[in-house]
């Protein structure tokens, strides 16, 4: 795919295990061996030969796969949120609109940089997202922000009138995800080929944003 970032931008050797935290060390493991050989190849002993420690040694911490790469989507979750905690920060205070744009500017800058993190997260069939109160618990702290932040908006006249803010959390949810599949996937040649996808992916949702401010 020619107009995405390479797989695992953010990503560093995997860390052997050596008295540390094995947790973050089979992680680690895992995330390598997806960039190299695919997720396919990716289970519990092959994570443990990765990190250098006996095949039984995780399986007091993961006893699935599925177990395994929830861990590496909590891993992402928290670097998502960091992502966008920095990008929201960057705006104007007084400009809770510019901050709910933010949002989406931070994910999408984040995804296609971590495009190893981005599919796994973003894979419910290769998760247990229900059963992890941390995926859980941080993908509604943003969702609460989005609406925070649109209310907000609202009452400082920013907003059009009539635009509920369900649809709008859920419109923008979409767009940046799709956009951001889109440039991983590999689609914006046939699709957007006038500019790089980071360029494309920002200018798109900036369009979205400007159709809910008022004139």
């Amino acid at each position: 795919m020619t107009d995405a970032h390479p797989r695992g931008h953010d990503s560093h050797e995997p860390k052997r295990y050596h008295h540390g935290n094995l947790v973050e060390a089979l992680v680690s493991a895992t995330v390598a061996i997806i960039e190299e050989r695919g997720i396919e190849h990716v289970s519990v002993r092959e994570a443990a030969k990765r990190a250098g420690v006996s095949p039984g040694a995780p399986f007091r911490h993961f006893r699935t796969k599925t177990a395994l790469m929830t861990a590496v989507a909590e891993q992402a979750m928290t670097r998502l949120k960091e992502a966008v905690a920095e990008a929201v920060a960057e705006t104007a205070e007084q400009d809770p609109l510019a901050a709910f744009e933010a949002i989406g500017r931070g994910y999408l800058r984040w995804a296609l940089s971590n495009t190893t993190h981005f599919e796994i997260i973003s894979s419910r069939s290769l998760i247990d997202f229900d059963g992890s109160e941390s995926l859980r618990r941080d993908n509604e702290q943003i969702r609460t922000l989005m609406i925070d932040l649109l209310a907000q908006a609202r009452d400082r006249g920013q907003l059009r009138q009539g635009l509920d803010f369900d649809h709008l959390v859920l419109g923008a949810r979409a767009l940046v995800y799709g956009l951001a599949r889109m440039a991983v996937d590999g689609h914006f040649p046939e699709w957007h080929g006038s500019e790089p996808p980071k360029n494309a992916v920002q200018h798109a949702l900036s369009t979205f944003i400007s159709q809910m401010r008022k004139i």
